[in-house]
Formats: C-alpha cells, sequence, structure tokens
C-alpha cells in the first residue's frame, strides 16, 4: 500500500499549486504589475543587485523589472555603441536567471527617439551616428541648463532618418534575446526634439504623426518577433487641457498620436508629484496600463490605491486595462541600493527607497 500511495502523493505535489503560486495568483487579481524600474547595474554591482532581486523584490512580490540598459551592455552588433566596461551576455543571463526563478518578467529598455543627451554629454547612438541627429545644429557642449535659447533638455534622432532604424532594430533584438523575454522598453518620453523646423525630413510635419509613426515603427518590429513594446506616457498627454504641463505631458501637440497608435502598446504611465489619474484616460483609449510613481511615499501609495479602486470598480470590459504600479528609479542602480541597504542615506522623506519599501510593504500586507 505504501508503494502505491507515494506516487500518487508525489503527482499531486507536482501538479498542485506551491502556496506561493496561490498567494501571488490572489494578489494578480488585486493588482497584476509590481514593478520596478531601474538602471542596470554595473559589472561590480551585479552581485548585490542579484542579492536585491532575490531577498528583497521577490519576496514583496514584484513580477516585473524595467532595466535602462541604454549603453551598458556589449553589444555584438554595434559593438562602437557600447559603454566602457559594459555588461557582458554572461552577466545579463545570470539577472534573467534569478528573475525566472521568482517569476518576475524583465523588459530591457533602450531609451528612444527622446534622450540621446543629457546636459553637455551626446550619448552614444548620436556619438557614432551623429547623421541620425534631429538638430545638429544644437551643440550640447554649449548647454547652460534649463531653460536656454536653443531649447535644448536632451537630443532626440530623427525618426525619418533613412538608415536609423536598422541600427536600432539590431540592438533590440540582441537585447532582447540576451535577457531572454518578450518584452522591450523603448523609453520615448520627454521629447522635445521632434519635427525640427530646420531638419530636412521632418521639417513641417505634424508632430503627433511623427511620434505615432516612431512607436508604430517599433511595435511592429516587435510583434513580428512575438514581443511587445512598452513606453513612458507623457507624450500622449494634453499637457495644456490637462494643466499637467511641458514634463509629464506635452505641448508640443504630440499628445494627439494617442488615437493612431496601436493599442497593444503598454502604457506607464508617470507623474511624480500629485497622483494624476491619467490612467483612465489611457484605459478608456484601450490601452493597457501602469502608473509610475517615484520618491514620494504618500503619492506611490495614493496611485496604488487609486489604481486598485480602478480595477474594483471598472467593467470587465476594463479592469484589465488597469495593470498596476511600476516604482521608478533615476539614479544610478549602485548608488540606489547603497542607499537602500544603509537606512542613514534615505531617512529623508522624499526618497525612492523609502518609496520602494512602502510598496513592498503594502504588497507583503495585501489580503490574500
Amino acid at each position: 500500500m505504501r508503494n502505491i500511495l507515494l506516487p500518487i502523493l508525489f503527482l499531486c505535489m507536482a501538479v498542485a499549486p506551491s502556496f506561493a503560486q496561490k498567494e501571488a495568483g490572489r494578489l494578480d487579481s488585486i493588482i497584476p504589475t509590481r514593478g520596478l524600474a531601474i538602471a542596470a547595474p554595473s559589472v561590480q554591482g551585479l552581485p548585490l543587485f542579484l542579492k536585491f532581486i532575490e531577498e528583497e523584490l521577490a519576496p514583496a512580490h514584484f513580477n516585473l523589472l524595467i532595466l535602462r540598459v541604454d549603453w551598458n551592455y556589449s553589444y555584438a552588433s554595434h559593438p562602437e555603441l557600447k559603454d566602457p566596461d559594459p555588461l557582458t551576455l554572461a552577466d545579463v543571463r545570470k539577472i534573467s536567471a534569478v528573475c525566472k526563478k521568482y517569476g518576475i518578467r524583465i523588459a530591457p529598455q533602450i531609451n528612444l527617439l527622446g534622450h540621446q543627451s543629457w546636459a553637455k554629454t551626446t550619448y552614444a547612438l548620436l556619438r557614432e551616428y551623429p547623421e541620425f541627429d534631429e538638430t545638429p545644429h544644437v551643440n550640447t557642449e554649449n548647454y547652460t541648463g534649463w531653460p536656454n535659447p536653443d531649447g535644448l533638455y536632451c537630443k532626440s534622432y530623427c525618426p525619418l532618418h533613412p538608415g536609423v532604424h536598422k541600427v536600432v532594430f539590431e540592438l533590440i533584438d540582441e537585447l532582447t534575446v540576451a535577457f531572454e523575454t518578450d518584452l522591450f522598453h523603448a523609453g520615448m518620453d520627454e521629447v522635445f526634439y521632434i519635427g525640427d523646423d530646420k531638419c530636412p525630413r521632418c521639417s513641417g510635419r505634424d508632430k503627433a504623426e511623427l511620434f505615432a509613426g516612431e512607436v508604430a515603427t517599433l511595435r511592429n518590429h516587435l510583434a513580428l518577433a512575438g514581443k511587445r513594446l512598452m513606453i513612458w506616457g507623457d507624450r500622449l498627454i494634453d499637457g495644456k487641457t490637462t494643466g499637467i504641463g511641458a514634463w509629464e505631458a506635452s505641448m508640443n501637440n504630440t499628445y494627439r498620436a494617442i488615437d493612431m497608435i496601436p493599442k497593444d502598446v503598454f502604457i506607464c504611465d508617470w507623474h511624480y508629484e500629485r497622483p494624476d489619474q491619467t490612467a483612465v484616460y489611457f484605459a478608456m483609449k484601450g490601452f493597457d496600463v501602469a502608473t509610475c510613481p517615484w520618491r514620494r511615499p504618500e503619492v506611490a501609495l495614493a496611485q496604488l490605491n487609486d489604481m486598485m479602486r480602478f480595477r474594483r470598480n471598472a467593467t470587465p470590459q476594463m479592469t484589465p486595462h488597469f495593470q498596476g504600479i511600476i516604482e521608478t528609479v533615476w539614479s544610478g542602480a549602485d548608488g540606489f541600493l547603497k542607499n537602500y541597504y544603509d537606512p542613514a542615506t534615505y531617512t529623508q522623506a522624499v526618497s525612492d527607497a523609502v518609496t520602494l519599501k512602502k510598496l513592498m510593504e503594502a504588497y507583503k500586507q495585501m489580503p490574500y
């Protein structure tokens, strides 16, 4: 009898969901996406980053990690674009392995279209391919802070340059394969340079159509491989009508692109100072959306409560679009983890480390 029962017992153990799986299933019905967007670590910071995923994110039920990789990877397709001492394929596979172990999906990010420079520094894509520059007449070395006579915040590449997508697609393909994922985040936030009057290709064109065209181009390339595009949502919000302004929304008319882009693009809707409820707008337009806080715990918790309320009160058609919360970190991963693990450095009320810990506590305390 014992010999008969043991195989049956082992079979039941194999097919029955674990407590953790049951727990995650119930939590998923309350808040499906529990994410963190952060820069990829340095090679030296990788061991601590892996520890952070395993001992902090996983026990707090996080299930999405957006990693700003940009040029911190040893690209085989375009080695000219990699940073000094970048992450290797072996490094990236370590991140992928620990995330797979705990059911955390990865969306590697390269800032596309906008954010091709910062202050006086031009980043790798435009540094190595200056012909892609939307505004070659603007010299980043003349940057004097914001505002400035050139209207320079960050450079953009020209979405209509005939050579830009060959390079961009090769980077996307290599990075998604390296991370073994079907998600990719293209950034696309705070695009101030688009359809510039001096651009020989874009001058006079509708900025909303240009923005929508680039979103669709990236989305279509990913969709051919069964992969999904994620972007920040600020350029799709009317900054004037809402009063949200030029940073968390658009004042250069790109907002009309919301009616021109594919509905399967995942929108990361960031608001940092107030819990603006634009997730409802994106959901009503048919998009899956997650609200993205930063360093104000009270704002993040209000946004979490809003998202749960939206899901509870929405129609069956709308509920799936309200996906959840993605906490954002805008310092380097190494510096952030130093703050995270050293309480003396994050005791201030306004802190991304404090905010992340508050969200972790909230997820752990949710009813199952």
